[in-house]
């Protein structure tokens, strides 16, 4: 696995960043060794935050975690990660490396208790007709309709594009890459 650490308005340490090594090394079983994870730190208001992301061929997975300390901050986001994985290993199995999934469990002494596998249902498909917009009609659009996000037409690139709304209040844009 390919690490990238980053820090932003803030400067990271060696020891820091060997815990990271140490901490999603744990992951690298699972994933082929072309995966990359991206880690960054953020410092607001004496909290620090991270971010991790992996990415391994067409599968993304992502965690974040916010705490006074950012080691602390670290260790909820590596939890995330493995619950993440753990909830839903038995579809990652047919994706990632099979052994090595089994294998992640069966040496993790955390949960003996086993999750139940849920099964994804689709309970309504919607059609609608996807016009041309810029992005602040889209986002006035979503406003307008009460949604966390809205899907349109890009009347710039012509590409389907989503814009969202953040935590944090501001907007985000979903745009396919070519």
């Amino acid at each position: 696995m390919k690490y990238s650490i980053i820090g932003r308005k803030v400067n990271l340490r060696d020891n820091f960043k060997e815990r990271v090594y140490k901490k999603l090394g744990k992951f690298e079983k699972i994933f082929s060794e072309d995966a990359e994870a991206f880690v960054t730190v953020t410092l607001e208001k004496n909290r620090q935050t991270v971010e991790v992301m992996i990415r391994d061929n067409s599968m993304l997975y992502r965690a974040e975690s916010t705490a006074m300390e950012m080691n602390d901050a670290l260790d909820a986001v590596v939890d995330i990660l493995g619950g993440q994985i753990r909830k839903n290993k038995t579809k990652l199995s047919k994706k990632l490396r099979p052994e090595s999934v089994e294998l992640f469990f069966a040496e993790d002494e955390g949960d003996s208790e086993e999750p139940d596998e849920e099964e994804y249902a689709v309970v309504r498909t919607k059609t609608f007709f996807v016009k041309p917009l810029s992005v602040e009609e889209a986002i006035l659009q979503m406003n307008m309709l009460g949604h966390e996000f809205f899907m349109f037409r890009n009347a710039s690139s012509n590409e389907i594009n989503v814009v969202y709304r953040r935590k944090d209040g501001n907007y985000g844009l979903l745009e396919p890459e070519s």
